[in-house]
């Protein structure tokens, strides 16, 4: 089955070189077949991987450390699945919002070079290729960001290349002095040597600097500025697929350098991080409750979601690990499908500010009940993934004896709860003011009515799903936490070294 371990490379890759087809519409169909094969087969290998442990390959031929090694386990086996069907219901939502204009110039094939990046990153299982797979998502995303070259697509796009190449710059950086200390990239030998360090204070440094990095992808406080003024500006079905993953791609590489590589030195950072985390809460959630546009208002909420998945990974326990793997399934789902549900809107009334808009519980209630479904469990409101993901999160603070950041957990959950609250109070229950006169638009068809419905309606279910069969993903999230807090399965699988009798 070693086969399967490249396919969410060449998935991408190939629905990327899709530019080369002559004709639009194809490229559209080659999309939405390689975005479904991809999401079958990362769910596949999710279910191959959890039956019967870790694949690995080394390659162009050369063993671990020397080659490149690709490695899924049940972390990045849960990443490919979750992030497969993001990229197959935003591709299903371009079809139905996505202009012409940039459907000529490679909408779908960035789409899939994205994709490459991601997958990459959840595949590599060395520095060197996880810098690299950072390169093609910035390059692809940025172009993502700025195609069609509107105006405040242009500054938000600016902002967000020039600290994401601050980051590459950090991450080359730290990189390189890792390699100086330690004589290796490969992250299962970079586990069995860096505890043997004479001098514990180089490795803070390194985790430092990898934290800096990483904290800049993740957009964690106070290095989030340029998601706010840039997530909004693109397309939204851009702003779902980024809203959704990228950020998450951040907080994977601090699980698998971070939490893995550098345990110790997590330790001795423990209250610098759990600090940041309830930062990026507080100003995250402050940000949203402050907004009256959609696409800004789920745009803060993003910072502050990340700052609970960083608090999981302060706690530097199994099961505050094991909050984080439930929780960032759980938050992809509900903030993309919000995003969804915002396009939705928007396409009806014509407008993405709360003033503007009103009375969609009576014109749209399925639409109304989808929106209920995705924002309660943002919110983290019983019986939804989301109460479950923070459940755990906070018995984990509490067992930890982290109170404090668990108050302001509690805190910035109620909030969360109001600004949702308000979302459906402006779009749904007041009634909807008198619009201004528009020039006439094109009467929409039911066929693009459906189309642009589907991906709500699916990852809604999927929500609903893990609320009725909760424990199966609880008990997956437990192996890719112990997988990561007890690294000696993958370090010997990946150096192809013998267990221990």
């Amino acid at each position: 089955m070693q086969f399967l371990i490249v396919l969410p490379l060449l998935i991408p890759f190939a629905m990327g070189i899709s530019a080369l087809f002559r004709f639009r519409e194809s490229r559209r169909l080659f999309a939405v077949v390689a975005s479904l094969i991809n999401m079958l087969v990362c769910g596949g290998i999710l279910i191959y991987v959890n039956q019967n442990g870790m694949l690995v390959s080394q390659m162009g031929g050369h063993a671990a450390p020397f080659g490149i090694s690709l490695v899924i386990d049940s972390l990045s086996a849960v990443m490919l699945a979750i992030t497969s069907v993001i990229t197959f219901t935003t591709v299903i939502f371009s079809l139905a919002t996505i202009d012409i204009d940039r459907e000529r110039f490679a909408f779908y094939p960035l789409i899939g070079f994205l994709l490459l990046g991601i997958n990459f990153a959840f595949l590599t299982g060395d520095l060197f290729t996880l810098y690299v797979s950072f390169e093609v998502m910035l390059m692809s995303s940025f172009v993502l960001l700025t195609l069609g070259g509107e105006k405040g697509q242009l500054a938000g796009g600016l902002k967000y290349v020039t600290l994401n190449l601050i980051s590459s710059i950090i991450f080359l950086i730290a990189a390189g002095l890792t390699y100086a200390v330690v004589g290796t990239l490969n992250l299962a030998q970079l586990a069995e040597r860096l505890s043997d360090v004479s001098s514990p204070s180089i490795t803070t440094l390194l985790a430092g600097l990898f934290l800096i990095a990483f904290g800049i992808k993740a957009a964690i406080f106070p290095l989030f500025f340029w998601l706010p003024a840039s997530y909004h500006t693109p397309p939204i079905a851009v702003t779902a697929l980024f809203g959704g993953i990228l950020t998450k791609v951040g907080i994977y590489a601090m699980w698998r350098v971070l939490v893995m590589v550098f345990p110790n030195d997590m330790v001795l950072l423990q209250p610098l991080v759990l600090t940041l985390a309830a930062l990026t809460m507080v100003t995250g959630v402050l940000g949203a409750v402050a907004q009256s546009e959609i696409r800004r208002l789920l745009s803060f909420h993003i910072i502050s979601q990340i700052g609970y998945l960083l608090m999981g990974i302060g706690l530097m326990t199994q099961q505050g690990m094991m909050g984080t793997v439930f929780f960032v399934v759980h938050v992809i789902l509900a903030k993309t499908a919000l995003f969804f549900i915002a396009g939705v809107i928007h396409d009806e009334q014509g407008s993405y500010s709360l003033k503007k808009l009103g009375g969609f519980q009576k014109s749209h209630p399925f639409l109304a009940g989808l929106f209920l479904v995705a924002a309660l469990s943002l919110a983290g409101i019983p019986p939804f993934p989301g109460f479950w993901a923070k459940l755990i999160l906070i018995q984990a603070g509490l067992a930890a004896g982290q109170y404090w950041v668990v108050a302001i957990a509690l805190i910035v959950s109620v909030l969360t709860l109001y600004s949702m609250t308000k979302l459906w109070h402006e779009i749904f229950w007041k009634s909807r003011p008198t619009p201004i006169p528009q020039p006439a638009q094109p009467a929409k068809n039911h066929r693009h009515a459906r189309l642009i419905m589907t991906p709500s309606v699916m990852l809604v279910l999927v929500i609903l799903l893990i609320t009725v069969f909760t424990e199966p993903l609880i008990g997956i999230a437990q192996v890719a936490a112990e997988g990561v807090l007890s690294p000696q399965p993958y370090i010997q699988t990946v150096l192809v070294k013998e267990a221990a009798p």
